[in-house]
């Protein structure tokens, strides 16, 4: 079994982890050592925790460790251990190396509340909802019923024109990607999706393993969008756009009428800060199993 390795130099010796956070943001959120952790409406996938709000830090250094089963976290010298008590084992080394660093950035008090990649780590391990892999991805696929940039109004005509130049590329980008037929409508039943392009984005998905599609499945229910959430998983979208895509008709309202500026902020910073820890968490969980040590000899 390798030896704990200290976080600050993990951090600096791993280029390819500091490139993905810099690439999501620039392209065009008991004791956890023990039993704790962190127009048509469509019902959210079921949230399998909501971690407490916050608690006093009760750990100074934060490490990782490889054992039998995957890279662990150590809090001092306690391993991390799931809510349903299980040991917090994740696949790569990258994805490790994330979590930490969410650890280790918590000042005195711990929020628990901006440690998406921590609680997504922990609905994979504890998978509370009993879902295999083929209801995960059933799951995701019905996003496009109720897909935000599929629904379009009829007035007032600058916001038909603004979702008109705004969507129609991405949906044009995704059908041609995926060979498939997607659409758009003004009719409150949405556009009809064919038979085929469930079928086509469903085989796409099923190359995904169970923890990548968590993530997945994690980003379309920030953005209400499978089609924006294939975009930023394909890398043909930022974050940044993705968000504000996905808050397209807000933004206009906003734009027109004025906004309480404190709160839209903190809202946008918000789902910005979900949506990027999602993205991030598929693309780890995509990733080999062990980064290379060459690469970290830097």
């Amino acid at each position: 079994m390798r030896s704990p390795r200290p976080l600050g130099v993990m951090w600096r010796i791993c280029p390819r982890l500091r490139g993905w956070g810099r690439g999501l943001s620039n392209r065009p959120s008991s004791d956890p050592t023990g039993s704790m952790c962190p127009r048509p409406t469509l019902r959210p996938p079921a949230r399998a925790y909501v971690p407490p709000a916050e608690r006093k830090r009760f750990y100074q250094n934060v490490s990782i460790s490889q054992g039998e089963g995957g890279f662990e976290i150590n809090l001092d010298h306690r391993k991390l251990k799931t809510p349903q008590a299980k040991l917090f084992t994740v696949p790569s080394e990258a994805l490790a190396i994330a979590v930490a660093t969410e650890w280790d950035s918590q000042q005195d008090t711990i929020k628990f509340y901006t440690m998406h990649l921590t609680t997504l780590c922990n609905t994979s391990l504890d998978n509370p909802t009993q879902r295999n892999k083929d209801q995960m991805i059933r799951a995701a696929v019905k996003f496009l019923d109720t897909d935000t940039i599929c629904y379009r109004v009829e007035e007032p005509e600058t916001l038909v024109e603004l979702q008109k130049n705004e969507w129609d590329p991405i949906i044009e980008w995704a059908e041609k990607r995926y060979g498939v037929e997607i659409g758009s409508s003004t009719s409150i039943m949405g556009p009809s999706i064919p038979t085929q392009t469930r079928e086509v984005l469903t085989s796409h998905l099923s190359s995904y393993n169970m923890w990548a599609l968590q993530g997945i499945e994690f980003v379309v229910a920030q953005l209400k969008s499978m089609v924006l959430t294939l975009g930023l998983i394909d890398r043909r979208l930022a974050v940044e756009q993705a968000v504000l895509l996905s808050r397209l008709e807000e933004e206009y309202q906003i734009q027109k009428w004025g906004n309480i500026e404190w709160a839209h902020d903190y809202e946008l910073q918000e789902l910005r800060a979900r949506t990027a820890a999602g993205t991030l968490f598929v693309h780890l969980c995509s990733e080999s199993s062990t980064v290379k040590h060459k690469l970290l000899q830097k």
